[in-house]
């Protein structure tokens, strides 16, 4: 029996709430000390950077292969160079906040909202499959990693200065295409499984060029912290790694 389309939207909506679940530790951190706000911005593109290479990068080249990853990498890249260029030249304000901090978090948020539209696809397809269990593991590996990434989106906003329920709504924010993109992958599963490749492509081009460009620079603020700011950035790619590990045990 085929799963139905609302089964399958109520799995995109559950694994989009799991987001909040690593937001909420932030309503209990009332402030940020400057040096642990900096390795936060480290931690956290460490964690993405692993998120971009064990979610993305190596699922999208065992699905379709080296090039369709590759096109889908150098995509991404440039189109999010061109969106931060951008944004970089707009007044952005948002959470309070103003000028460079502002327009960082909207390139953190932007990245990881577009990230979660392969997660959708993933959800919409293995349901379409007609898997049922697929599609139910698919459901729970997919909410079990978005809670860090919950806290990868949180950190910064935190250490910015944004209220900890605010970096809850923000962390769901994040999630909402992976119920809205769910939808047309399980009704055209045939037609949406030759791009996932390129779309894991384009997310991992995106969350790479965001990592080198903006956070991993933003926690380098003195030549003091470059050894902190790497062994943070470690520690964050190291601990997604471990949580990837126990969600394919």
């Amino acid at each position: 029996m085929i799963p139905s389309l609302t089964e399958t939207v109520i799995a995109g909506v559950i694994t989009m709430l799991s987001n909040g679940i690593g937001g909420l530790p932030f309503v209990f951190v009332r402030e940020f000390p400057i040096i642990i706000a900096r390795l936060g911005w480290s931690i956290a593109g460490g964690m993405m950077l692993s998120a971009s290479v064990f979610n993305l990068i190596i699922p999208g080249v065992a699905d379709g292969g080296i090039t369709p990853v590759a096109i889908g990498v150098l995509i991404g890249t440039v189109l999010f160079g061109i969106a931060a260029e951008r944004i970089g030249h707009s007044n952005i304000s948002m959470s309070g906040l103003s000028g460079e901090s502002s327009r960082r978090i909207a390139l953190v948020l932007g990245t990881m909202f577009f990230h979660s539209f392969p997660e959708g696809l993933a959800i919409g397809v293995a349901f379409g499959s007609g898997e049922v269990g697929l599609g139910l593991l698919m459901t729970v590996a997919i909410s079990i990693h978005n809670i860090p990434e919950g806290i990868a989106v949180s950190l910064p906003l935190r250490a910015g200065g944004v209220s900890g329920w605010k970096c809850v709504g923000w962390a769901i924010f994040s999630g909402i295409p992976q119920p809205l993109a769910s939808i047309p992958a399980y009704l055209a599963v045939i037609a949406f499984r030759p791009i996932l490749p390129y779309a894991f492509g384009v997310a991992a081009g995106a969350m790479f060029y965001l990592v080198l460009s903006e956070m991993i620079p933003e926690s380098r603020a003195n030549e003091a912290q470059r050894q902190s700011s790497a062994l943070a950035a470690m520690a964050g790619f190291l601990g997604m790694m471990f949580l990837q590990n126990i969600i394919t045990i």
